[in-house]
């Protein structure tokens, strides 16, 4: 009973360090997007693109804090000193990374106008993939033990790198212009391409997890993983798509266009993105447990 009663203890005393970091994580977020008051844009202009960008904000936000949680514990002291370096190090990152993928993957345009003044929920859908891929690549950093602030560095650029080269190979393998259909506003496409980061997200960030032991033996390893994974994705999916919707052109779907390549009258099908964005995620579940 006094052990149950000792561990209860210390799960309320690491829930509360959790929660510390997630509101400082907010203020950063707060402060780094000035430009717009977020309680004005969810309650008053009832903005749905700013609020599943958030959305994808926070669970990123979630996931690279529970990075810095996961693991064996040394005991509730040194536990909060790690987590406090760790997390912080996770807020700081997660941010960059959102800038550097608004800069490197949604380049043709400026996100937050798609956000605020056009309201557009394909870019919220994009900036939640975004958030997420990027919080497990976090994740996979940052958790594990032997390493230092330095090499969860490198993991983090590394996985960065690798998330931003596969989402051009996305766009090199569709059959559509990514930019051009999330301008027009496609909700469609900008889902189906959050389910793709997410799945980036889970190869390259999972690919990091687990205990670090050198360069030489971990670092190698970690890219061959990663890549591997990634050049396994897209045929992952295409054979979920195939045993989930074997009679559907999923592209097609996604624009709104019949075989013939003309404007359906529906439009884009959102029920479709959500089935390929769940391919990809579930894809990406599958080359974990599996590679």
């Amino acid at each position: 009973m006094t052990m149950i009663l000792d561990r209860i203890l210390t799960g309320l005393v690491y829930l509360m360090a959790f929660y510390l970091l997630f509101f400082i994580g907010k203020w950063v977020h707060d402060v780094l997007n000035r430009r717009y008051r977020i309680t004005h844009e969810l309650v008053e202009n009832d903005n749905p693109a700013v609020a599943i960008a958030l959305v994808g904000y926070y669970a990123g936000l979630a996931i690279c804090i529970g990075g810095a949680i996961a693991g064996p514990s040394l005991g509730i002291a040194d536990d909060l000193i790690d987590l406090a370096i760790y997390g912080s190090l996770g807020i700081v990152l997660l941010n960059l990374s959102v800038m550097i993928c608004d800069r490197l993957i949604l380049n043709q345009f400026n996100v937050d106008d798609e956000l605020i003044q056009d309201r557009n929920a394909g870019t919220g859908a994009v900036r939640l993939g975004v958030c997420m891929a990027s919080g497990l690549v976090l994740y996979g950093a940052i958790s594990g033990e032997g390493g230092t602030v330095w090499t969860a560095i490198v993991f983090w650029a590394i996985g960065q790198a690798l998330l931003v080269a596969a989402s051009r190979l996305y766009n090199l393998i569709t059959s559509y212009s990514i930019h051009d259909e999330i301008e027009k506003d496609n909700v469609a496409a900008g889902t189906s391409f959050a389910g793709a980061l997410i799945g980036f997200g889970l190869v390259v960030g999972l690919a990091a997890e687990g205990d670090f032991h050198s360069w030489g033996s971990d670092l190698p390893g970690y890219v061959a993983l990663a890549l591997v994974g990634l050049v396994m994705l897209p045929m992952i999916r295409w054979l979920t798509d195939k045993l989930l919707l074997p009679t559907v052109h999923l592209a097609d779907e996604i624009l709104g266009v019949d075989r013939h390549q003309q404007p359906t009258e529906h439009g884009p099908n959102l029920g479709a993105a959500f089935i390929e964005a769940f391919s990809y995620i579930s894809a990406g579940w599958v080359i974990y447990w599996c590679v």
